[in-house]
């Protein structure tokens, strides 16, 4: 599959990113593994080469990445290594052990790293996809309040699309987000989001659910695969929308689809970041019906038929907001009926 960020090969589909992963991160019997104090700095400047098998231990190539920062005055002798950034690892999963990096499987968020070292990093740091600067905010659309101002980070160098794994009983989703633009929700151990909704969804399944804040399509693309016929996901924020809907793609296998049919393109959709009424991203065709949109949520009224009475799933971002949290429920109820929760 092309990026539809970089253009290069870097997505694939669910099935093919699942292929290797059991060893993805592992050790060969070759590997060195050098455990490295986060808070203080790095002793000397000098960090291992990866490994005969392409991988090198995860601290390692934060040395390697803290030497550049620091010949590239990002960094002070007194910095501590964690000051680097923070690693987000591709595919990211619950892992039980710190990993060993093969190629391409990490990115780089920091609010110290400038563009020049930025550059440095993804050239000769093999391990590296993408170096984001980041800043003291959440990116994208954090507010039911669409006249909140959206703010993002800033893609440096390389590419920020990147993929979290959440294990399903009918297989593994995988679902890609262009990082800059999305809020990071690493998988947590449990899954309790995707708990909820396999409760809510129930076997057999119900006929119709909604996820309503879908960001990149967590819940919508797990009630699918759960074998809800009729899904409908919404995200006023337009990168949520376009990853939802090119998610729809990558776990194709897991639906009773023929065809998807995605008709936005994220630079497109980026010219009108917001949207208030519902407009069609993507849609299957199938015996299993599979609707994106991009607008507000209390507006998919005009999209949603009135005896649908769908369960709808509203993973509101500020749920410690309590009587905001039971406004919207009490509003999406009065319109559309059916079951509402917040996962």
């Amino acid at each position: 599959m092309e990026c539809p960020v970089c253009g290069s090969d870097c997505v694939r589909t669910a099935p093919e990113i699942m292929s290797d992963l059991p060893t993805r991160f592992l050790p060969c019997a070759e590997c060195s593994m050098r455990v490295l104090d986060k808070r203080a700095p790095l002793s000397a400047l000098e960090y291992a080469e990866p490994c005969s098998c392409g991988k090198r231990f995860i601290d390692e190539v934060f040395a390697h990445m803290y030497v550049i920062m620091r010949e590239e005055g990002d960094l002070s002798p007194r910095d501590p290594l964690i000051a680097v950034g923070s690693p987000l690892i591709h595919p990211g999963f619950a892992m039980d052990l710190p990993p060993f990096l093969p190629a391409k499987s990490l990115l780089l968020l920091s609010g110290k790293v400038q563009e020049k070292a930025a550059r440095r990093i993804v050239a000769e740091v093999p391990e590296v996809r993408g170096v984001v600067k980041t800043a003291a905010f959440v990116p994208g659309l954090i507010s039911h309040d669409l006249n909140a101002v959206p703010r993002v980070y800033t893609l440096l160098a390389g590419c920020d699309v990147r993929a979290d794994i959440y294990p399903l009983a009918t297989g593994p989703l995988v679902v890609y987000k262009q990082q800059s633009l999305i809020h990071i929700e690493f998988p947590r151990a449990g899954y309790p989001k995707l708990r909820s909704v396999v409760a809510h969804v129930g076997k057999p399944p119900v006929p119709f659910f909604v996820d309503a804040f879908s960001g990149p399509g967590t819940l919508g693309l797990a009630a699918a695969c759960l074998g809800v016929p009729h899904v409908v996901m919404n995200d006023a924020w337009y990168a949520s929308a376009f990853w939802s809907a090119f998610n729809l793609e990558v776990n194709r296998v897991y639906f009773d689809v023929d065809k998807v049919q995605i008709y936005g393109q994220v630079r497109d959709m980026a010219r009108h970041p917001v949207a208030r009424e519902p407009v069609k991203i993507a849609e299957t065709t199938g015996r299993q019906v599979i609707e994106v949109y991009q607008g507000d949520f209390l507006n998919l009224d005009r999209v949603i038929p009135k005896d649908a009475h769908p369960v709808a799933a509203l993973d509101i971002f500020d749920k410690n907001d309590r009587n905001g949290v039971s406004a919207m429920l009490r509003d999406w109820q009065g319109r559309m009926g059916g079951d509402v929760f917040v996962p």
